[in-house]
């Protein structure tokens, strides 16, 4: 049995959908009307003006008709979100379509876990299908309570009954349409880079790219220009609180929907032909169409039930695929092979503000006008239930109620004539909000060192009713409040950190920064906090939190450690901070304190959430991407290893990275790496010598290869402009602090000399590294070496470039550090030699030159010299250096009668000091004897009575002689007591003793 309605709609009637030429005709024709005249009057007669203005008529009235709800919203919109809490609680949909990338859906029930600002995020770290430098890719869609978005989205997830489905691109969509380098990112209205700020809130996104939910605003620059002139406003986000937050707050769904879809349709009309951006518009049109089109045909929806959120941007939409009868035909290009990471992220007012180019404070003023907004029109908003942060909410949602087709979506009225004709309300001036505010503001300028006083709240109220006046409104709006204020208050310099417009924004509502709940958190968050749990702190909180851990008497303490040690490797800077306690090879503290601030770096920690489960597997993946990188040298991957071994523990991954640089230095042509790669491996060294019975067979084979390595670069680098004095000294400084490891492992000497006999350098710093190559090698001794260095000096022509050859002696400390003596005496003999008309002018090169080129070796310099000179300027007159000092007279050492003091009988005459030092220290107190009376020396008895341990020492001495068949002992030890009676002395005293 059918039922037959009691007033049938006929075809021709104008309030059938499918009749939408008398539909236009009833609905809009007034306007119409008005809008032709309007044209013809200004334009003089029929042209593109008239197109324009008919043509958006037309756009409304085709999506008033849509038989799905379109319910057009700007990007966080007070005035939208309380239009969405209406209208939801009117239709009561039973499927909500809605702007936002359909792969995040499964995010959206963990919102209730975190406090509002945040940021559904996809993130992916390695790519496959896109260009490589775009790594890593990050897509955020912010979320806000005073937003349509979250409006719907908690009545779709608390509503029984309900369904939400995401219908835009996904977030592998958004970078295959993304023209990257061909679009630059748009800069903030204040002026800033969008993607700075002044707090550190801005930083919260990144660099990701966000999904603009109901962005609206003019893209044809003259057009907002002329809106901004004509509006007496500084800025856009200004604009729309004044000309459509206000007027549409209060207004009926109808008058609403009109305006919003009027004001996407004129944009969008007057936007410029970028065909890049007009392309991503309309090819996410197409999408959205058409997922809701499979979305209603699998599931057989009425149309009538379900409500399409999105911007009013594309709301009016003229693509074929438009609406649910739309003609064309669009086909969805498969995803790439990239894996994406989902997860929330914190988010701010400033952050949001920031990404999507608005005016500085405007999102926080903007929350405000929502709590105000809700007051006044007792609106009862959509929450999550159980969402942190808002006061739970006392009515229960109950399932859908079936409502009838016909009265779900009243008659399309026009309601655009009437609000286009009415003059602005002028709101009444609220003294008392005005008057708290000056006050505020006042207290919040002393506190942060400002002058201010009683007069200043004064001028400030008065100031933002006459601004509000000379802009045509009664009541001022928090724009005004803000310009009086910084009118009145704003000195020439700005006291503290923040200036008056930044202390409006706070005291309008502040940055207010979210959070992301544990139960929210990657699970190698929740690890992370789970193995700092013993600390007692709450990390979650934002600011800093201090730890002092004590190892000693807390050994479990240990483990937490090592967590905050990675945590430092992986983190970005001030996330865990060291104030005391140091972790290098080889070494462990046995107390640390630590300032932490995990609750401020969320982001970074739930971004490291999606590369792995736990920090050392994140630790692990990122040593590995770092060694075997395209560009990776032997000093990163050594760097790597040296991390591995510190954080990690354990040799696997160790002498896996090990083996991967001795490949990488083997590839190498270049000396750029050479001083890193020395240090790195003098540590490493170090390191398995004490720690290790045998060294890694990967640093024996790497020292042997670095040695083979840096000799057949050794000539090439001395002629080479572009390799640094720097960089050549550490090559020689690994040939020689190496030489015996790799002499041992099978290198051959000879390989470094010719290296060093083939290297003619022409540069003065390189010609002194390799003289200083040669002093070590043997091949030019020290008198020979100080002999150059007096030409140099006595040279006119040389002088100007004496600075350089000191540079380069410099230098060589890293490689024959035993010459530290012999550049002090070159740099004395400059300071001593040369006249002032000449030392003077390079004097500062000399500075500069040994400042920026051999900063680290400064100190052995100036050790070496605090050895040399006198330590008190008295006895300064009086010094003689040691290189001018005149050699001492030959003394002979008292020896057996009738015998000469064999082999090193001459060095007791040259050098009594050192021989008297090394008496004092065996504990010898003989007197030097004159040379005429040869006494016997003392040590006679040990010969007969100790014969093998004479013979031991005769030979680690170097003394062949054997000792005689007869008589009295001349031979065997003999040549030791000859040699060094007091160390025979010595022996017999400890054999005594002993």
């Amino acid at each position: 049995m059918s039922a037959t309605p009691k007033n049938p709609v006929s075809p021709e009637s104008p309030e059938n959908p499918a009749n939408p030429v008398a539909a236009r005709e009833s609905t809009f024709a007034a306007l119409r009307d008005q809008l032709h005249q309007a044209a013809a009057t200004f334009a003089g007669g029929p042209d593109a003006l008239e197109d324009i203005l008919l043509g958006m008529v037309d756009d409304v009235d085709r999506a008033v008709r849509e038989p799905l709800e379109i319910f057009p919203v700007c990007h966080h919109s007070p005035a939208s979100a309380l239009a969405m809490a209406r209208r939801l609680r009117e239709k009561q949909p039973k499927v909500v379509y809605l702007e936002l990338c359909e792969d995040m859906a499964p995010l959206l029930t963990e919102l209730r876990n975190c406090r509002l600002p945040v940021a559904v995020q996809a993130f992916a770290s390695e790519v496959e299908g896109f260009p490589p430098e775009w790594a890593p890719l990050s897509v955020v869609a912010p979320i806000t309570e005073a937003s349509a978005e979250y409006q719907a989205i908690a009545y779709a997830l608390d509503t029984p009954g309900v369904e939400l489905v995401l219908v835009d691109r996904s977030s592998d969509h958004v970078f295959q349409w993304d023209s990257r380098g061909e679009r630059a990112p748009e800069p903030a209205e204040d002026g800033t880079d969008g993607a700075g700020g002044a707090g550190d809130g801005t930083a919260l996104h990144g660099e990701a790219v966000g999904v603009e939910i109901g962005d609206l605003r003019p893209r044809f620059a003259e057009l907002e220009e002329h809106l901004l002139r004509h509006g007496k406003v500084r800025h856009w986000s200004e604009w729309w609180h004044q000309y459509v937050e206000l007027p549409l707050g209060g207004g009926d769904h109808q008058t609403y929907r009109q305006v919003m879809l009027l004001i996407g349709s004129l944009f969008r009309r007057l936007a410029p032909g970028d065909a890049s951006r007009v392309r991503v518009d309309e090819d996410r049109e197409r999408y959205m169409w058409t997922r809701m089109r499979e979305h209603l045909a699998a599931t057989g929806t009425d149309p009538e039930d379900c409500l399409y959120v999105c911007g009013a941007f594309h709301a009016a939409s003229r693509v074929e695929e438009f609406g649910v009868h739309g003609t064309g035909t669009f086909e969805i290009s498969p995803r790439s092979a990239t894996t994406w990471q989902y997860g929330l992220i914190p988010s701010s007012h400033a952050a949001i503000e920031a990404q999507f180019g608005l005016a500085a404070g405007s999102v926080s003023i903007a929350a405000t006008e929502w709590a105000k907004s809700l007051r006044r029109t007792r609106v009862r908003p959509y929450r999550l239930e159980g969402q942190a942060g808002t006061k739970k909410s006392r009515a229960k949602q109950t399932a859908v109620p079936a409502v009838s087709a016909l009265s779900a979506v009243p008659a399309a009225t026009d309601k655009l004539s009437g609000f286009l004709r009415r003059p602005p309300v002028l709101d009444a001036l609220d003294e008392a909000e005005l008057l708290g505010w000056s006050v505020d503001i006042v207290r919040a300028a002393r506190r942060n060192g400002y002058l201010a006083s009683t007069a200043d709240a004064i001028a400030v109220f008065e100031t933002s009713i006459l601004l509000a006046g000379m802009r045509d409104r009664a009541k001022p709006t928090p724009y005004d409040f803000q310009d009086a204020a910084v009118t009145c208050i704003e000195k020439d310099a700005v006291p503290g950190r923040r200036d008056v417009r930044r202390l409006v924004e706070i005291m309008m509502g502040g940055d207010r920064i979210g959070q992301v709940g544990y139960d929210s958190l990657p699970p190698l968050a929740r690890d992370v906090h789970d193995r700092l749990e013993p600390l007692g702190l709450k990390l979650q909180q934002r600011g800093v939190r201090r730890a002092l851990l004590d190892m000693a008497s807390r050994p479990e303490l240990r483990a937490c450690s090592d967590v905050l040690w990675m945590l430092r490797r992986l983190l970005p800077q001030g996330a865990a901070r060291t104030v005391m306690g140091e972790r290098g090879l080889g070494e462990r503290s046995i107390q640390e304190s630590w300032d932490l601030a995990l609750g401020t770096h969320q982001r970074a920690l739930i971004e490291l959430g999606y590369e792995g489960v736990s920090i050392e597997q994140v630790l692990e993946q990122r040593l590995r991407r770092a060694a075997y990188a395209p560009q990776a040298t032997a000093a990163t991957v050594l760097e790597a290893v040296e991390d591995a071994t510190l954080y990690l523990g354990g040799r696997r991954l160790a002498d896996e990275l090990g083996t991967r640089a001795l490949e990488v230095l083997a590839s190498e042509r270049s000396v750029d790496g050479a001083p890193e790669v020395l240090r790195r491996v003098r540590r490493l060294l170090g390191y398995y010598r004490t720690s290790e019975p045998v060294l890694p067979p990967w640093i024996e084979s790497f020292v042997k290869a670095g040695y083979a390595h840096y000799c057949t670069l050794l000539p090439t680098a001395f002629t080479d402009e572009d390799a640094t004095a720097g960089q050549v000294a550490a090559m020689l400084g690994f040939l020689f602090s190496m030489e015996s490891l790799a002499l041992s492992l099978g290198c051959d000497r000879a390989q470094l000399e010719l290296a060093v006999a083939q290297s003619h350098p022409e540069d003065p710093s390189k010609t002194a590294l390799l003289w200083a190559a040669q002093v070590q090698l043997g091949i030019l001794s020290r008198e020979q070496l100080r002999a150059r260095c007096d030409e140099l000096l006595a040279n006119p022509l040389v002088v100007p470039a004496y600075p350089r050859y000191l540079s380069g002696f410099v230098h060589a400390l890293e490689p024959v550090p035993g010459l530290a003596d012999v550049v002090v005496e070159a740099v004395s003999n400059a300071f001593g030699r040369l006249p002032d008309a000449v030392l003077l002018p390079w004097l500062p090169t000399l500075i500069s030159t040994l400042r920026s080129g051999a900063a680290d070796l400064a100190p052995l310099l100036i050790r070496e010299a605090g050895r040399i000179f006198p330590a008190r300027l008295a006895a300064l007159d009086a010094w003689v250096p040691p290189w001018r000092a005149p050699a001492p007279a030959p003394v002979h050492r008292a020896g057996r009668a009738g015998e000469e003091i064999r082999r090193g009988a001459v060095l007791p005459p040259a050098y009594p000091a050192a021989f008297d030092a090394v008496a004092e220290l065996l504990g010898c107190e003989d007197a030097w004897a004159p040379a005429a009376v040869p006494a016997a020396p003392a040590g006679v008895a040990l010969l007969p009575a100790y014969p093998a341990t004479c013979d031991a020492v005769a030979e680690l001495l170097g003394c062949e002689d054997a000792w005689a068949p007869a008589g009295p002992p001349p031979a065997g030890g003999a040549a030791l007591l000859s040699r060094h009676p007091e160390a025979a002395t010595a022996l017999e005293s400890l054999l005594a003793n002993g």
